[in-house]
């Protein structure tokens, strides 16, 4: 039976005041200050060859501090739940499957503009927030179907491109896979990177092959999948996510979630040194989007502690921090209403759609 477990006004509203909704945990003193609402976006730069080549990483440090995110912050209770309705806004809700159908599409579509049932949200008294995921994303083929089925809901759709999750189609079907997605409707881009560019150390090559994709994308904003898990090591990672940002990336993410590793801490907190180092150098935000591996509500909130810690609240907004997720909406909808009813449901209580 549920409970009158409904969120405090202060507490429910994860974006509210300026993201006191998310208690406070210690944060590192020089995050960079970004303005709460509208972001200039990332035009990129001249390739810096030098600051590049100057990058290093440490990665005993890193792995040290990665390790401490689990183990040193935590939300509990009504607090744990806010920042978990913050979680659904960050979604990138994801299908891209080899059985993907236009029904599935569908289905998944219409979770994306619902994503708690009525009992849940009415319990949490959440109504007036209409929560729902920050995109859909999608092979190319779904894009007209899903453009439709969200047709209103101001929910973009996002499209893998330029041979996912390869990323090795030749160049120029990769750049026209761009222009017929931004046609079809897909007003976000998630593009492969060549990873022989940054494994070779070609880092002009790649500059030049996401600079193009940033062309072919037009308004549609860019996401760089890195393939981390393919990059051999925590240098090259950080390299490829400079470069990436100098050519004109909106966000950079980890992965395709095709790989044999994806999307950890140790990969996150390398790109969001990067992301903060870009930033200062050059005054603009550039997002971040973890992707492949993220199931669990606990794993969701470890990569949002770290934003926290790393880059300040404004990264914990869908303008500037994406998951790349499918199964993760289920386990935060459990997690939800054991926090209402105090029992964990079956996962066939909340279905896709």
């Amino acid at each position: 039976m549920t409970v009158n477990r409904k969120l405090d006004p202060a507490t429910r509203d994860p974006a509210a005041n300026g993201g006191r909704g998310l208690r406070p945990m210690l944060v590192t003193n020089d995050r960079p200050a970004v303005p709460p609402s509208h972001l200039e976006r990332n035009p990129g730069t001249p390739l810096d060859l030098d600051v590049v080549r100057a990058i290093r990483v440490n990665r005993s440090a890193v792995e040290r501090r990665a390790a401490t995110i689990p183990t040193r912050r935590t939300v509990k209770k009504e607090w744990q739940a806010a920042w978990l309705l913050r979680a659904i806004t960050l979604m990138d809700l994801t299908t891209l499957s080899g059985d993907d159908t236009p029904g599935n599409v569908r289905r998944l579509c219409a979770k994306a503009r619902r994503p708690l049932r009525a009992d849940v949200v009415e319990g949490l008294g959440v109504e007036e927030l209409h929560v729902a995921v920050a995109a859909v994303c999608v092979y190319h083929a779904m894009v007209p179907t899903a453009v439709e089925a969200l047709r209103g809901s101001g929910i973009p759709v996002a499209a893998v491109s330029t041979g996912f999750p390869a990323g090795l189609s030749p160049f120029a079907q990769r750049l026209e896979e761009i222009r017929a997605s931004v046609a079809a409707g897909a007003r976000e881009i998630d593009i492969v990177i060549t990873r022989a560019h940054v494994l070779t150390g070609n880092y002009a090559a790649l500059y030049d092959e996401v600079k193009a994709f940033r062309e072919a994308c037009g308004d549609a904003h860019m996401k760089a999948i890195l393939a981390t898990g393919e990059l051999a090591t925590l240098g090259n990672v950080a390299r490829a996510s400079m470069v990436a940002m100098q050519a004109g990336a909106d966000f950079i993410k980890t992965s395709t979630g095709k790989e044999g590793v994806n999307a950890t801490l140790p990969f996150a907190l390398v790109m969001a040194r990067m992301i903060r180092q870009y930033h200062e150098e050059t005054g603009y935000a550039v997002g971040f989007k973890p992707a492949g591996g993220i199931r669990t509500a606990k794993q969701a909130l470890e990569f949002m502690y770290l934003m926290k810690e790393e880059l300040g609240d404004r990264w914990l907004r869908a303008d500037l921090f994406r998951f790349g997720a499918s199964s993760l909406l289920t386990d935060i909808e459990r997690q939800l209403e054991m926090f209402l009813t105090g029992h964990y449901a079956a996962a066939h209580r909340q279905p896709m759609g």
